[in-house]
């Protein structure tokens, strides 16, 4: 695919104009106030897999509302002492998948939470986790489900599940809460930088190609979806851009960015046509925390995979001091 896109000198200095909502922070403070208080535990059952040098836990715990949101726990059998935490959310229409998928973390020595994606999980990889609340009239997908009010929003929902996930993991006696850290492709990526952005606790944030990130760029520049979902929602809800972008600078990956201290280590695919390298960078350029970028010059929105797998167990080891 050719680049369609900005190219560096031009991308690198790229800067979003989304702008902050005053009450940003008071509206995140009161949604995770609102979610602790909705109270509900945390169930940790372990998983009948054939794994023998790695333990898998089946855990259930309280997102947004208090609604059960599952995810898979894999620990080292072989372990001493509070282990660092390593918090995986998951890329658009995926879920938490088998316990099985993604063991390099576990293997490495850390504590590996793989949060499922509430509602999702049906594209490519299973998910195991309903969304009961219903929408206003949406395009098909999840962009758009409940845009017109902040409140009602689908992602006010998700973001809340990520920082909950972390609730529910810090205060288990293996785990190690002055290290810990989010990871995630795509939507996954935006998740991570959102709770980076919300969540103190946070010491590393590891997005690949973050999705969610400068909206009112991605959703005319995108050539793919999901953001299509929201030009295609505008092209028959006329009347209603002004709206749609006021909500969406709440979940803006630019504005959570503005707010996060951790350690980042970004990736994008230059040629990426679901994520446009622009709106990554808008992402990068607002992250308040120390940051490294890494780019793929002749990849698309799959990245680097494993090539950038390695090099995060490689930044995050060092960091955590794990190697």
């Amino acid at each position: 695919m050719p680049i369609s896109d900005l190219v560096h000198p031009e991308l690198g200095a790229y800067r979003s104009s989304v702008i902050m909502p005053d009450d940003f922070e008071a509206f995140w403070n009161a949604t995770l106030s609102e979610a602790r208080s909705a109270g509900g535990k945390v169930e940790i059952v372990k998983a009948d897999t054939s794994l023998k040098v790695i333990e898998t836990y089946d855990v259930t715990f309280p997102g947004f509302g208090g609604h059960p949101i599952k995810g898979w726990l894999i620990l080292p059998t072989q372990r001493e002492g509070r282990l660092p935490l390593v918090v995986q959310y998951i890329g658009y229409g995926g879920g938490r998948g088998q316990p099985h998928d993604q063991l390099h973390w576990a293997a490495s020595g850390y504590a590996y939470f793989r949060m499922d994606t509430r509602g999702q999980g049906s594209v490519w990889s299973a998910g195991d986790t309903p969304d009961p609340v219903g929408s206003t009239a949406s395009f098909p997908g999840f962009m758009t489900r409940g845009v017109l009010d902040r409140a009602d929003y689908y992602y006010r929902r998700l973001l809340t599940d990520c920082v909950r996930a972390i609730d529910a993991m810090v205060d288990l006696p293996f785990i190690d809460a002055d290290r810990i850290a989010v990871c995630g492709d795509s939507q996954g990526g935006g998740m991570s930088i959102a709770t980076a952005g919300l969540d103190m606790r946070v010491k590393a944030a590891m997005p690949d190609v973050p999705f969610l990130s400068d909206f009112p760029r991605a959703v005319r520049l995108a050539f793919r979806e999901p953001y299509t979902e929201i030009a295609q929602f505008l092209a028959q809800q006329r009347d209603k851009n002004a709206k749609v972008f006021e909500t969406l600078a709440y979940f803006d990956c630019v504005n959570f960015g503005r707010l996060a201290k951790a350690k980042a280590l970004f990736s994008v695919g230059m040629m990426d046509e679901i994520c446009p390298p622009s709106t990554v960078y808008a992402a990068f350029n607002a992250y308040a925390g120390e940051k490294e970028m890494v780019e793929y010059d002749f990849n698309n929105h799959e990245g680097g995979q494993a090539y950038q797998e390695r090099k995060q167990m490689k930044w995050l080891g060092q960091l955590f001091q794990m190697l």
